[in-house]
């Protein structure tokens, strides 16, 4: 029987690369078979064919851009096309595949016909270049200069607020161009027709505008907006200057504003008066500042799910709500997340419905949650529902969990623990709660041949006494062909307060059998399997190892004064290590503060995720701890091109072995 067994399962290993092999071809093949037609089409006579092969290639190349490349040079010579609409998405699909070194040349053929097109064609353009700035930084000066000419020209609403808006994008990700970039906003709002474009210019100037070396410079643009326009402009204007009043250090410019507000008592419009009124309020009164210094908010999502438990666990009505547990956010990112929602893409990411289970408790996963365990990337939210507020709701509705309370964190991405060619495909979610760790494995069974039962994983610490005992394990019941399941496994910790970190390796246990591949029938008998990556002969088929580390326990979270909070926690349960990092691991600051966030898990505040100097830097850094305390980081980082980055990391927060934690992750 043994014998038998083992035939039959190395059979099987021989005959499953093949399908891997074809299917990895097939996918390149396509692609090239797909741009090879179309480039045929681009050389015909027929205006409609050509729009048609360039419009499509121009959609390829946004997944695909290698597969487009080869006709680059058929491409270029439809720049000149008579037709302006086929020029127009030659150029915008040679933005999307060309190097850095093309840029300059295509910027000029661009400026050459953008008066000669409509302002929807522009707005394509338009997008192509901000995608552009922030793939190719060093290029922002040429594609600067574009913007800003293309602003000054005629057009339609759309159109300049696409310009915005990709001049928004260089103000927030290249810190090199911000000041080129808020001056020549000025100059637009000096002359624009749009009352909706100068509010939103006039409120990144008054978050913006303070931070420069030079801050008066805004200050006279802000207030000729007061004296021309009309009484929303002027209200924004308003606005924008009580910023500049609250937050920059001069005392002098805060005398400068004061006058200007003053001024605006004098307003024929109530709103204007009202805020002159309350913003020279606000100014000499040092906790009334907070209002107007602080750009944080709660997170709503995780707000109402927090609520919601609340609600629903009468014990916990015995203490108050815990606010401290709900993670901020900027409000930059609240508006970014809100215009997510309003245009999401249906087509593009496949979405998961609260209306109905999508896991049973047998592990079993319905069509709603299918098409997202098999995409790897997890549930995607539907249009106002965050992905951890869909996790929540999904682990709620398992009866084995829904005693566990709230959900603290979910990882972000899944965990690749396969290749994603293998047969048997493996990604794993880790899902943290108070007193319990849930690992989530989506499975996915990629051979047609083959029907998979009792799909279970067992996972085996590195070290048995870590604090941690497994509680529960619930199996996915079948795994049939490209019919993604969900496994999962529960873990319960010892000490409450307690933070363990360790290492899983995890064994895929699981009943094989032949099936027929047109109809999906399986064979009565099937045989026990199991992939390890102790054992050499199934090396292709590794799952890999998971670790529990330090930022499964942080929750990234915004605060609007760091200062005045890291003061206010004070030194007593501070923690102070040195650190240094090579130049491989680290070759630029920018590198080292990617490298510490990522450790860290926490969320860079006052604009220090992306370092001002080459050489020297400060990254400030925020989280929320599991069992809701702060925790705060300050790490003094400098760069030398020999040996790379050096830094000292600070960490404070109202428990002192929350910072020994903390500051291990990086140790």
């Amino acid at each position: 029987m043994q014998k038998r067994i083992g035939l039959k399962q190395q059979n099987l290993r021989s005959q499953t690369q093949l399908p891997i092999k074809s299917e990895r071809s097939r996918r390149t093949k396509g692609q090239q078979f797909k741009s090879y037609f179309l480039q045929l089409f681009l050389s015909s006579p027929k205006p409609t064919l050509r729009f048609a092969a360039i419009r499509t290639l121009n959609k390829l190349a946004l997944t695909h851009p290698a597969a487009v490349t080869p006709c680059n040079l058929d491409m270029e010579n439809l720049i000149t096309d008579q037709n302006r609409s086929v020029a127009t998405f030659a150029i915008t699909t040679l933005l999307k595949t060309g190097n850095e070194a093309s840029v300059d040349r295509l910027m000029k053929q661009i400026t050459g016909f953008m008066s000669e097109i409509t302002d929807e064609f522009k707005v394509i353009v338009v997008d192509a270049i901000r995608s552009l700035c922030l793939k190719f930084p060093s290029k922002q000066a040429v594609m600067l200069g574009f913007l800003s000419g293309v602003l000054r020209d005629e057009g339609g609403f759309e159109f300049k607020r696409a310009v915005v808006e990709a001049i928004f994008d260089l103000v927030k990700f290249i810190p090199e161009c911000k000041e080129a970039a808020l001056s020549h906003l000025c100059e637009f709002i000096e002359d624009c027709e749009f009352t909706k474009l100068s509010v939103r210019i006039l409120h990144l100037l008054g978050v913006e505008g303070p931070k420069t070396p030079t801050p008066t410079k805004y200050i006279r643009y802000i207030y000729n907006r007061v004296i021309l326009e009309n009484s929303i402009v002027r209200a924004a204007a308003v606005s924008a200057l009580a910023k500049f009043g609250v937050n920059v250090a001069d005392e002098q410019v805060k005398q400068s504003v004061r006058v200007l507000l003053t001024r605006c008592l004098d307003d024929t419009d109530d709103e204007v008066r009202d805020r002159s009124t309350l913003f020279l309020r606000v100014m000499d009164n040092e906790e009334a500042k907070h209002y107007v210094s602080d750009d944080s908010t709660y997170s709503l999502p995780a707000l109402e799910r927090g609520l919601v438990t609340y609600i629903n666990d009468a014990t916990d009505f015995d203490k108050p709500f815990n606010i401290a547990a709900v993670p901020k956010i900027t409000k930059a990112q609240e508006e970014a997340e809100r215009l997510r929602t309003k245009t999401l893409d249906l087509v593009s990411t496949p979405t998961i419905s609260l209306g109905s289970t999508a896991v049973t408790s047998s592990g079993a996963v319905t069509p709603a949650l299918s098409s997202v365990v098999s995409s790897g990337r997890g549930p995607t939210p539907n249009a106002g529902v965050d992905q951890q507020q869909v996790y929540a709701q999904l682990l709620q509705d398992i009866p084995e969990f829904a005693a566990f309370g709230p959900l603290f964190k979910s990882s972000v991405v899944p965990i690749e623990l396969t290749e994603s060619e293998t047969e048997y495909v493996v990604r794993c979610v880790k899902h943290v709660f108070a007193e319990h760790i849930v690992f989530q494995f989506n499975c996915t069974n990629t051979l047609n041949d083959q029907l998979l039962e009792e799909v279970t994983i067992v996972m085996q610490p590195e070290v048995d006494d870590i604090g941690i005992v497994e509680v529960v394990n619930i199996p996915a019941p079948k795994l049939e062909y490209n019919n993604p399941g969900v496994s999962y496994v529960a873990f319960k910790k010892d000490d409450p307060d307690d933070y363990p970190l360790t290492t899983f390796s995890n064994t895929l246990k699981f009943i094989v059998k032949d099936c027929d591949p047109t109809s999906g029938e399986p064979d009565e008998e099937g045989f026990e399997d199991e992939y390890q990556a102790s054992l050499g002969f199934l090396m292709k088929y590794t799952v890999e190892d998971v670790e529990l580390v330090t930022g499964d326990y942080i929750l990234p979270t915004y605060i609007g004064n760091f200062t005045e909070t890291w003061e206010q926690l004070g030194d007593e349960n501070e923690v102070v290590e040195t650190f240094a990092l090579d130049k491989e691991r680290a070759p630029s600051l920018k590198a080292a503060c990617n490298s510490i966030l990522d450790l860290l898990s926490m969320h860079a505040v006052e604009d220090t995720a992306t370092p001002k100097s080459n050489t020297v830097h400060t990254l400030l850094v925020s989280g929320t701890c599991l069992g809701g305390v702060s925790v705060l980081g300050r790490s003094r980082m400098t760069f030398s091109a020999t040996s790379g980055v050096a830094f000292e990391l600070a960490v404070r927060s109202g428990n002192r072995s929350v910072s020994q934690v903390v500051i291990g992750a990086i140790a």
